[in-house]
């Protein structure tokens, strides 16, 4: 089937199986290798993208199914070669370590600060309770949502400790 998505702005068409995953399409067929198959399940975060404006697991979502979809990947989050205010406070904080997470839990904050521009500590768990870091664990985390939110004194205080 012939699949037309735009990607970060940019337009493609594609011929797809049937079967094929959205994450797969973005990986293998137009190159977005910043999406990450953790579990294929939708149950850890990693392939965290914005389909037309909402965040979805695209491992769960056919690539047909998204024909003539909008679609944002982690790829497309730094603009002008500058990092994004999330991803420069997960650099700040320490919030990553492999990094296989990060571009799903970005993408989870992303949409998380677009509903809640402020959040609460209990708010941001909620917010990335669907994405699994195994490395970083997630206090650095929450102190860099903290910080991108503009609540950085009480990011510099630890977070957690004072929820």
């Amino acid at each position: 089937m012939r699949v037309h998505v735009t990607v970060n702005g940019r337009v493609f068409e594609r011929d797809v199986e049937e079967h094929k995953t959205l994450l797969r399409f973005l990986r293998e067929d137009l190159g977005f290798t910043g999406t990450k198959e953790g579990c294929g399940a939708g149950e850890c975060g990693a392939c965290t993208i914005f389909l037309d404006g909402k965040t979805v697991n695209s491992c769960m979502v056919l690539a047909v199914e998204a024909d003539g979809s909008a679609i944002e990947t982690i790829e497309g989050e730094a603009k002008d070669g500058r990092l994004s205010v999330i991803q420069e406070a997960f650099d700040r904080h320490h919030a990553v370590q492999c990094g296989f997470c990060t571009g799903g839990m970005v993408m989870s904050v992303r949409e998380l600060l677009q509903r809640t521009p402020k959040p609460s500590v209990d708010q941001i768990k909620e917010g990335i309770e669907g994405n699994f870091c195994r490395c970083t664990g997630y206090q650095q985390i929450i102190e860099a949502v903290l910080d991108a939110s503009g609540q950085k004194e009480l990011a510099d205080k630890g977070g957690l400790k004072h929820a």
